[in-house]
């Protein structure tokens, strides 16, 4: 055996030390993230109990509102308007519309393209 395989066998034993102790290193880390976690929980406040939930109101259960809206006029004048001198600052404001059925698609229509359905019409 010459020393050059035994230049390469210490020097590979150096990388093998230097990979446990990166192992080790590693694992203190993520010790001490558990560790760090757990302590913050503690501070936290517990879970509510069951009397401190919330309950359902005296009439039962908030429904939503199903009413169709239609968009409010512009109001016309002589000079172009700008966003902040619209009635709803910018936004659209809306009103509740006439009709309270909402609009279906034709008998025998998707309503989507390239759905299949017969088109054309």
């Amino acid at each position: 055996m010459t020393t050059a395989w035994m230049d390469l066998a210490a020097g590979r034993g150096a990388l093998g030390v230097g990979l446990i102790v990166a192992g080790v290193v590693v694992v203190g880390l993520l010790l001490g993230a558990f560790w760090m976690g757990a302590r913050v929980r503690r501070r936290e406040l517990p879970p509510p109990r069951p009397e401190e939930q919330p309950r359902l109101p005296e009439g039962g259960p908030v429904r939503e509102v199903v009413e169709n809206r239609e968009p409010d006029e512009v109001p016309h004048s002589d000079h172009r308007m700008t966003p902040h001198e619209s009635p709803a600052f910018g936004n659209s404001s809306t009103r509740t519309g006439p009709d309270k059925d909402r609009p279906r698609w034709s008998e025998g229509g998707s309503g989507s393209f390239g759905s299949g359905g017969p088109g054309g019409r």
